[in-house]
């Protein structure tokens, strides 16, 4: 893991500048003879500093004119002597760039190679490891407010101690079996309970958080639904600010599902205008019901439209919204007479449907489907761990086995528990050049 590795730090393509990362053992005497122009050369320059310097091949020509930034280890994002290169952009000079270093020695560094060596070498933790990779991904403002929360080590720092407490507990159950039987201090077992309840508090207030953070990843898909002609794609053209969906009197106009992104508090919104739900006459629409149903059925939200003159049948959990009150003079909503207020009214609807911000800001916040795996383990180990507590002296071996294993599991998500499988799995994802 010491070997020199590069790779292109920025997306390849046009741009005005190109970001090539080099990081390891001798990657300033590999930059000494990329620059021999430079002096003093790279590696007599100080940690922190930059220099102007033209890098040339290994016949002398120039490859191009770059900005050098000179890192010293353990001062760096990868903990190791770095040398970042900021040239051209473009295809071109980068790959000949890149093609030099290989000749001097170095590798293409693997997908997230950097912060991986960042993690080997204490740099960030694995939650930290994981914000790095979701706050490049994030789809909206609120994820990326998340990413960087655990970024800042805000789960880490959760975690870690939820570690250190389970492992501080185990220890004082493992002691007691030294004791002879009867001989256990008074009131231990009581204690050793409510702090095992703490724990189990904790547990499960990181995992009430899981629900809304792969909401601000992931995002959520909403369905508008309703029968046919009931008002959906004239409210998906409002909601998005666009004609997008083709609006007709006609019933059956949309067939196939029509799908667009919008932000709501930061969170993307996949709304999804479906056909209309009816006995369809032929094959072409039919299908399209049963796309309907399928999208439906997975749906974060369901809106189920209802124009005057519809039976009220909304599928189970499905928000109901009366649609063109300007017709029926009745309670509901009319995105042509009234468009800001129906607009409103169903941002208002969706929120409260997906119980959007409803964390702390900046919180220690649940972000990947391994941290929610990871802690559910660590909830039902604990849980074992209490119902082995309250048969007393008779559940103390298995009592710290689960406090043990809660500890363990913890430890993987924090990475102070790791093999070469969870960092792959974490770091499997990662883009090269990060």
């Amino acid at each position: 893991m010491r070997e020199p590795i590069a790779a292109l730090a920025t997306a390849p393509g046009l741009g005005g500048v190109a970001l090539i990362r080099l990081s390891g053992e001798g990657v300033y005497a590999i930059a000494d003879r990329l620059a021999p122009r430079l002096a003093p050369p790279p590696s007599a320059r100080p940690a922190n500093t930059f220099a102007h310097a033209t890098l040339v091949g290994a016949d002398g020509a120039t490859l191009d004119d770059a900005v050098l930034l000179f890192y010293r280890a353990p001062r760096s994002y990868t903990g190791e002597d770095t040398v970042e290169l900021c040239v051209h952009g473009g295809r071109f000079v980068a790959e000949a760039v890149l093609g030099r270093l290989w000749e001097l020695g170095a590798r293409p560094a693997g997908p997230g190679e950097f912060t991986r060596r960042a993690f080997l070498n204490g740099r960030l933790d694995l939650t930290q490891a994981e914000a790095v990779a979701d706050l490049i991904a994030a789809r909206g403002p609120r994820a990326e407010r998340a990413a960087r929360a655990n970024l800042e080590g805000r789960l880490g720092h959760a975690l870690a101690a939820l570690y250190d407490d389970a492992l501080a507990l185990c220890a004082d159950v493992e002691h007691l079996l030294d004791f002879d039987e009867g001989e256990l201090p008074e009131g231990f077992l009581a204690q050793a309970e409510g702090r095992l309840a703490a724990l189990e508090g904790r547990v499960a207030a990181l995992l009430a958080t899981w629900r809304e953070g792969r909401l601000a990843r992931e995002g959520a898909l909403v369905v508008l639904a309703g029968r046919p002609n009931a008002g959906k794609s004239t409210l998906l053209n409002l909601l998005l600010g666009c004609e997008r969906a083709i609006v007709s009197p006609e019933p059956g106009t949309t067939r196939d599902a029509v799908e667009e992104t919008l932000l709501l508090d930061g969170v993307p919104i996949r709304l999804a205008d479906t056909a209309g739900l009816r006995e369809a006459p032929g094959a072409v629409e039919r299908e399209g019901v049963a796309r309907a149903r399928a999208l439906i059925a997975r749906a974060d939200a369901v809106l189920y439209l209802i124009a005057p003159g519809d039976p009220e049948t909304p599928p189970p959990g499905a928000i109901p919204l009366r649609t063109k009150a300007d017709l029926s003079g009745g309670p509901g909503v009319s995105a042509t007479a009234d468009p800001e207020g129906a607009r409103a009214v169903t941002l208002g609807l969706l929120r409260r449907a997906l119980r959007l911000g409803g964390g702390e800001a900046g919180a220690a916040e649940v972000a990947t489907e391994r941290q929610r795996a990871g802690l559910a383990e660590a909830a039902a180990a604990l849980g074992g761990a209490r119902r082995a507590l309250a048969l007393g002296e008779a559940g103390l071996v298995p009592a710290a086995q689960g406090l043990r294993a809660a500890a363990e599991a913890v430890g993987r998500l924090s990475g102070r528990v790791w093999g070469e499988d969870v960092l792959d799995r974490v770091f499997g994802r990662f883009c090269v050049g990060k």
